[in-house]
């Protein structure tokens, strides 16, 4: 096996976790994003819930101003009332007062129901403005979380980088060359353990003979998988040397 396999092991490994990291610290962005959304639906609320209350309020006027409007009518069909000759025109301004006086009832029966509905609306926002303040409160510590382990993510990250930089600099660039080819394929993953006369990246077949050559110390060449093209190597130790049948076979026999 190739000497500077241990480091192309170990620079594998760092280049596992660094793009493990990379891909956490790119979640971040997007956790804001979902943070601030949960404020503005809490903001939205809000605003929704006093537009309720406005238009409520505004309702409430309205039926002020036709029971004042009505009640001046009445009070104008009575003056009238004094002044009229015939039994037709009084019956008339007295069939005016009637009406009047109904939609006097009307508005006020109008103006309870919206002092409740109100009083309702006023709930509301006071609730809504109590969400208001807890997503802020929620989304501003959360939000200093995700910075924060962002940060540490990165400082991490980055003493990664560098020690890839320091380790990568120690390995043959023949080797680098075959591990960063076959990662490129295999989503980071450029060597592979031969284990059983199988790669363990693809699982296909090794050959006996370059499982051998992996195993016996002092050997020094690149072996590749044939089908996948990673970078081979063994932790396996060569098997020992079978003892000679002649002296089994004496032991045996004293035994």
């Amino acid at each position: 096996m190739h000497p500077a396999i241990p480091q192309l092991i170990e620079l594998q490994q760092l280049d596992q976790r660094i793009a493990a990291l990379r891909s956490e610290l790119e979640t971040y962005p997007k956790r804001i994003v979902e943070a601030d959304k949960k404020l503005n639906g809490a903001r939205a609320g809000l605003v929704a819930a006093k537009e309720a209350h406005t238009q409520k309020l505004t309702a409430r006027k309205k039926a002020e101003l036709d029971a004042q409007d009505w009640a001046d009518r009445a009070k104008k069909f009575r003056a009238q009332s004094s002044a009229v000759k015939t039994n037709e025109a009084y019956k008339a301004l007295q069939h005016e007062i009637a009406n009047a006086e109904a939609e006097i009832s009307k508005a006020e029966d109008a103006q309870l129901e919206i002092m409740m509905a109100l009083e309702g609306a006023d709930r509301d926002v006071k609730a809504a403005e109590a969400v208001l303040r807890e997503a802020e409160a929620g989304v501003a510590a959360e939000r200093k979380e995700i910075e924060s382990t962002g940060r540490a993510k990165k400082r991490e990250m980055d003493a990664d980088i560098a020690s890839r930089e320091k380790l990568a600099s120690q390995i043959p660039d023949e080797l680098m060359t075959r591990y960063a080819r076959a990662a490129k394929r295999h989503h980071g993953v450029g060597i592979a353990e031969a284990m059983g006369e199988q790669c363990r990246g693809c699982g296909m077949r090794v050959l006996p003979h370059t499982v051998q050559e992996l195993r016996r110390a002092g050997n020094h060449e690149i072996y590749t998988c044939e089908t996948c093209g990673r970078v081979l190597y063994a932790v396996e130790p060569a098997p020992a040397a079978n003892s000679d049948p002649a002296s089994s076979t004496a032991g045996a026999h004293s035994a």
